[in-house]
């Protein structure tokens, strides 16, 4: 049975195309496979971006410990989010490209055509 032929038939048991995308193995091992990245990043860079002033309030004696000059370590703290912040995102366009092939395949398999494409 060719692509055009399933959505046929899928249109007559009142499915839809989405409904078998959703859930299909391959779309499931692809939501998965973004938990395992999504996830724990928003986790660190959670719990990284609140340590601030956490570690400001419960520990001031460290955070204004003089690294270079003036500058003590909560200014270098508050900094390296910056670092942190855009590392992260660098990883997530590193992952979202293969995400990208793997949405491609799975689309590629329904039958369904791409814009541009």
């Amino acid at each position: 049975m060719n692509a055009s032929e399933e959505r046929t038939a899928l249109h007559e048991s009142g499915g839809t195309e989405w409904d078998r995308i959703a859930t299909s193995q391959q779309f499931q091992d692809l939501l998965a496979l973004k938990k395992v990245f999504i996830i724990p990043a928003f986790i660190f860079f959670c719990v990284y971006y609140f340590l601030l002033p956490v570690l400001v309030g419960f520990a001031p004696k460290l955070m204004s410990a003089r690294v270079i000059g003036t500058v003590n370590l909560a200014y270098l703290f508050a900094l390296s989010q910056f670092v942190v912040g855009w590392t992260i995102a660098w990883l997530y366009l590193k992952a979202a490209a293969k995400f990208d092939v793997l949405t491609r395949e799975i689309l590629a398999r329904v039958g369904v055509r791409q814009g541009g494409e």
